[in-house]
């Protein structure tokens, strides 16, 4: 946490990727991104705000033997984190919403979701400069992003690079403008946690503010659930729709605590449904759905931090049965197939990364007995 932190721009930003060296195995690279005037060569964009969760984690298993050094610790990271936070009620919630945008793919996590599909296709691409793309000569093309695809992600960087990262400008230019279910799951989990840590470090004002996100962005995310499927849903800012792509991020809401018992239920229930019809828990995309393939990235396949996260959520909910269902195949494919970046959910077959650090530590977390 410290170092990633020592990367933090100015305005709170916090880089998808910080670039402490050289590589010619990553594309696109810190000379593509152009961010040089930040502390480190960096992307432009950010990830799912999961810092808070995880602090607060730590802080709970240190303070079992030495509350002393958790709470000189957490004093040190909660101002960064706060400040990361503001960045994104400021940044992608200028409207005061409660609820963020994410305005590159690539910042939800799941880059090739196909949440994203409509919105991402509704613009035209630029006049990009040729590339080559390192994914390529590691993974089948026919599990990973479209060159097509790839173009449109690379007309929004190139976009966001001219326009000199500017964070006033940037929600307001981009063509990709949408409501993430994981960010905003995750940034309203991490509120919760950092609410706990600001008690706890006895800051009243920082909890009156954070108690305002969390009232804000409860009552907004009842307008990214669909009835009809009974699943929560991305929405595109742009035109004000729901996707109508029914994605493993249906679920994450119940990780942030914001469904009610009848959401939750039909959550449960529909989850089950899917599992029921793949091997292993919990595929990426719906596995009846018309565009699962459980080879491709995003579009299918079970990612082992995103299983942690539905799973934490159930147990929340008192679903632990099924909870511990998500948590046994997770650890039945990583025995099986080591330690992957994202598994096949119909036979288990490990695929993208290998040694992946995600899958490794939740690996060991549950191997001990942890519920984070």
């Amino acid at each position: 946490m410290e170092t990633l932190f020592s990367g933090q721009w100015a305005d709170g930003m916090i880089p998808s990727i910080l670039f402490w060296k050289a590589s010619d195995t990553y594309f696109p690279g810190p000379e593509i991104w152009g961010t040089k005037e930040n502390p480190s060569n960096s992307t432009g964009i950010t990830q799912p705000p999961i810092a808070g969760v995880i602090v607060r984690y730590l802080y709970d298993c240190t303070a079992r033997t030495n509350r002393r050094l958790a709470q000189q610790k957490v004093s040190k990271l909660f101002p960064k984190i706060l400040a990361y936070h503001r960045w994104w009620y400021k940044a992608r919630d200028p409207l005061n919403t409660g609820l963020v945008a994410i305005i590159h793919p690539w910042e939800s996590g799941m880059d090739n979701s196909p949440a994203w599909d409509e919105a991402l296709h509704a613009f035209p691409v630029d006049d990009i400069p040729p590339y080559e793309r390192e994914d390529l000569k590691h993974v089948n093309a026919s599990m990973r992003p479209s060159k097509d695809t790839y173009d449109h992600y690379l007309t929004l960087l190139y976009r966001f690079k001219a326009a000199n990262y500017d964070p006033e400008k940037l929600y307001w230019m981009s063509p990709f403008r949408m409501t993430d279910l994981c960010t905003n799951s995750v940034l309203f989990r991490a509120n919760r946690d950092m609410r706990f840590l600001a008690r706890m470090l006895g800051k009243k004002e920082e909890v009156r503010e954070i108690n305002t996100w969390l009232r804000k962005g409860k009552e907004r995310f009842q307008w990214l659930w669909d009835m009809d499927s009974g699943l929560f849903k991305c929405e595109n800012q742009l035109t004000g729709k729901l996707s109508s792509a029914r994605i493993s991020g249906a679920f994450l809401p119940l990780f942030a605590g914001v469904a009610s018992q009848d959401q939750a239920a039909a959550l449960a229930s529909n989850l089950k449904l899917w599992i029921d019809e793949v091997k292993f828990g919990v595929p990426s995309a719906d596995p009846a759905g018309p565009v699962f393939d459980p080879v491709k990235y995003w579009s299918g396949p079970l990612w082992i931090n995103i299983n942690w996260m539905i799973s934490s959520g159930l147990r929340h909910y008192g679903y632990n049965e099924l909870a511990e269902k998500i948590e046994m195949d997770s650890l039945t494919v990583i025995s099986e197939s080591g330690l992957r970046e994202y598994f096949n959910p119909r036979t288990g077959e490990g695929a993208g990364g290998e040694s992946f650090s995600w899958t490794a530590a939740l690996y060991l977390a549950w191997l001990d007995g942890e519920v984070l």
